[in-house]
């Protein structure tokens, strides 16, 4: 390998704390032995959805409401009202506000920067609202503005192949020696098997990989832990 690019939620930093902040505060009543279930739900809703605001299908504050109210219908929580449905988006934002990055996270940022290996960022989401989080975990100390992809500002997004390939080229990478890391298997390990690069499986949350998928990664780490070591070990 001899470049590196990265995801952004849940990969980057702990996204399930602003979450489970916003809950708390809007929707008191889930039970805390809920919580992470509920989160993989708001995740899968958020990947499933957002092609329908790219496509101007759905407004974006639509799809917010929407997500959160499916989510907590899957787990048999009453149908929420969309004022209800956005109070909780505004409180999510400004927990998101807070984030700050993975200390092993940060580790491995470290270890690349002094390795001097280049490194990117993909990530899916609305422009504006990705990259506040950019600024916010300070990733511009470590990757180049001009290394940061967001979806929304391309017109695709993961898995889709010509984001990979409008990264590899924007960032002067070549895909055969490029490791992706992420911690969604539908958007981030397949999206790179799409767009010829390698993987690594950041599955920290400890998620059942895709029936209907195929193994291509080269590694799965399930913990923040262990993250440095692979990275070390891929990049030795």
């Amino acid at each position: 390998m001899k470049t590196i690019v990265f995801d952004v939620d849940d990969t980057i930093y702990d996204q399930q704390q602003p979450f489970r902040n916003a809950i708390q505060a809007i929707f008191p009543t889930v039970k805390p032995e809920d919580m992470h279930a509920l989160y993989i739900r708001f995740r899968f809703h958020s990947d499933e959805t957002f092609p329908k605001v790219m496509s101007d299908e759905w407004t974006l504050e639509y799809m917010r409401f929407y997500r959160i109210d499916e989510s907590l219908k899957d787990l048999n929580y009453p149908t929420v009202s969309k004022a209800e449905g956005l109070r909780f988006q505004k409180i999510y934002e400004d927990e998101l506000d807070n984030i700050v990055m993975h200390p092993e996270v940060e580790k491995v940022f470290d270890f690349l920067k002094e390795k001097k290996i280049p490194m990117g960022i993909i990530t899916n989401g609305p422009t504006d609202h990705q990259f506040k989080k950019v600024k916010q975990l300070q990733l511009e100390k470590w990757v180049p503005t001009d290394n940061i992809i967001i979806s929304q500002s391309t017109g695709f997004q993961k898995p889709e192949r010509e984001i990979f390939d409008l990264a590899a080229k924007e960032f002067s990478m070549e895909a055969e020696h490029t490791l992706y890391v992420g911690d969604s298997f539908e958007n981030d390990i397949a999206g790179a098997k799409n767009g010829g690069w390698k993987s690594v499986w950041f599955n920290h949350r400890l998620r059942e990989m895709p029936s209907h998928e195929e193994a291509t990664h080269l590694k799965e780490v399930t913990s923040f832990d262990d993250l440095l070591p692979t990275i070390q070990a891929l990049f030795a």
